[in-house]
């Protein structure tokens, strides 16, 4: 039998995790008090099979229920069920802005500001986020990737291993993403902008990819970046790193941008490392800047 645990900050995407493993064939069960876990894993034992994928989401609505979690789960270890769980967590300025948009209270400040209430939250966690076997940073990804990256874990048998890399597009002109580890500034390279006929297409364009790439710099720089990135994953994961923000950063965020991401995205896959892309300002506008 697989127990999955889902748990983590309000508003990193919890609701979007269930769903996505009732369609990997998860029984799942949200908001369930830590107390009754045993129960719940002895009635499933119950089905002789029938039910043999199992995800509970267990967070801070618990109220004082979820104070007994951590013994709850030691409780069901000594029964001899093997636990995994899933942490999910973003940054205060992406929850925040989540809450804002959904115009939600957050479950410990309800007549407070959201940010005090996320401030608690994450410390109230610190120590099953310790525990976890699986820590997923929701910042800088749509359902999608989410999605995708519960896939890759929970789709075949066992943990899977390594840190997962997110490999981030942007335009300086729109601010650096507040929660890259590593940022490369790619303005050096040939700029699509300044071609009439490429201007209004995004680096996702083949003929705008193929004027960024046939540069020899461009080509210089991928091959420097590959082997920056093969010395440091390693180090990283030994230095017990879950998650790497790789910023890509041109000056819209548009084409050079997209285009070193797209490609760094496809070495790293090649190379067998967990990995995803996002596009942050793909969809901005192109309107004519003097500065580029």
């Amino acid at each position: 039998m697989r127990f999955v645990v889902i748990t983590g900050l309000s508003g990193a995407g919890k609701t979007e995790a269930v769903r996505s493993l009732e369609d990997l064939g998860f029984f799942c069960v949200d908001n369930l008090p830590p107390v009754l876990i045993s129960k719940f894993a002895e009635l499933c034992y119950q089905t002789v099979g029938k039910i043999d994928k199992i995800a509970l989401v267990i967070d801070i609505r618990g109220g004082e229920f979820f104070n007994e979690l951590l013994s709850s789960l030691d409780e069901l270890e000594n029964e001899g069920i093997r636990l995994e769980i899933l942490f999910l967590e973003a940054s205060e300025e992406a929850l925040v802005k989540r809450f804002k948009e959904s115009r939600r209270r957050h479950p410990l400040a309800p007549e407070d500001r959201v940010l005090k209430g996320i401030e608690e939250e994450r410390e109230r966690l610190g120590a099953i986020r310790q525990r976890a076997d699986y820590i997923i940073d929701t910042t800088n990804l749509r359902p999608r990737q989410l999605k995708e990256e519960l896939a890759n874990v929970f789709q075949g048998e066992g943990k899977k291993e390594g840190l997962l890399v997110s490999v981030v597009s942007f335009g300086f002109k729109h601010g650096i993403p507040l929660d890259a580890d590593l940022i490369f500034d790619v303005r050096f390279l040939p700029n699509p902008y300044y071609n009439e006929v490429l201007r209004d297409y995004s680096g996702e364009n083949p003929a705008v990819k193929e004027y960024v790439m046939r540069s020899q710099d461009t080509k210089k720089f991928l091959a420097k970046l590959h082997d920056l990135m093969e010395f440091l994953i390693p180090n990283y994961i030994r230095e017990g790193k879950s998650n790497l923000v790789v910023g890509i950063g041109c000056t819209g965020g548009r084409h050079r941008s997209v285009i070193i991401a797209n490609a760094l995205h496809d070495q790293l896959k090649r190379n067998n490392h967990r990995v995803i892309t996002d596009h942050r300002d793909i969809g901005k506008s192109a309107a004519r800047d003097e500065n580029r």
